[in-house]
């Protein structure tokens, strides 16, 4: 198993389906699981699992919350957020 982390950035408030209410702006950790899967001549990477780590808002003793994402809408999300200029 592995796992990787990056940072991506919002420019303008954005929602995934099937969480609460919409996010602000901002930086956001995403966390990416993977499995090893060996096949007969190579071993390739398998992703069981991406997460965003939403801050705790307007709750001061509230605690960050990660909620399991598709990765096909976080790249929907990110590619509205910040349109191609081409």
């Amino acid at each position: 198993m592995r796992t990787t982390r990056k940072t991506v950035t919002f420019l303008k408030t954005f929602k995934f389906i099937g969480t609460e209410g919409p996010q602000p702006p901002g930086d956001y950790e995403i966390v990416t699981d993977e499995e090893l899967i060996y096949s007969m001549s190579f071993a390739v990477w398998h992703r069981v699992g991406t997460s965003i780590r939403f801050p705790a808002l307007g709750k001061p003793s509230a605690q960050q919350q990660w909620v399991t994402i598709n990765p096909d809408d976080l790249d929907a999300a990110l590619m509205a957020d910040h349109p191609s200029t081409d």
